[in-house]
């Protein structure tokens, strides 16, 4: 009894204490960082006509390998992409060094790209690009 009595008078006001920030602490509308734009739907890369194992993706990129280990200059990205090239949800293009757009696409940038699909050095299917676009967000 005496440990509820002396709880009840712990707060002072009767009111439990506040847990996190106050109101006065927190961030109002204003201060909040403005949330990234997405980028505009891109624009599909169709296979040409009679190019066996080709395969279309895009979706919105996730990641970006900028510096491929093998050193021959060319970016994987993954996009989350109903295509599913690699994996559920998932499509994993490589891209050539001489098709890199510049500058290169960020996660959040959307990505369309069309190539025969191969195994790459981690077992995993993904397109071989021979035409890409990009469309990023603002």
């Amino acid at each position: 009894m005496a440990l509820l009595a002396l709880g009840a008078c712990a707060g002072g006001s009767g009111e439990p204490e506040p847990v996190g920030k106050s109101r006065a602490e927190r961030p109002g509308k204003a201060d909040r960082k403005e949330r990234p734009k997405r980028a505009k739907p891109v624009e599909r890369v169709p296979c040409p006509p009679g190019l066996e194992n080709c395969a279309e993706a895009s979706g919105r990129i996730v990641y970006v390998e900028r510096v491929d280990p093998d050193g021959d200059g060319d970016a994987h990205f993954v996009l989350l992409s109903g295509d599913s090239i690699t994996a559920p949800g998932i499509s994993v293009i490589d891209v050539a060094k001489h098709l890199r757009p510049k500058p290169l696409p960020r996660p959040g940038d959307q990505l369309a790209a069309a190539g025969p699909v191969y195994t790459g050095s981690y077992g995993q299917r993904q397109i071989e690009a021979i035409a890409v676009n990009v469309s990023r967000a603002e």
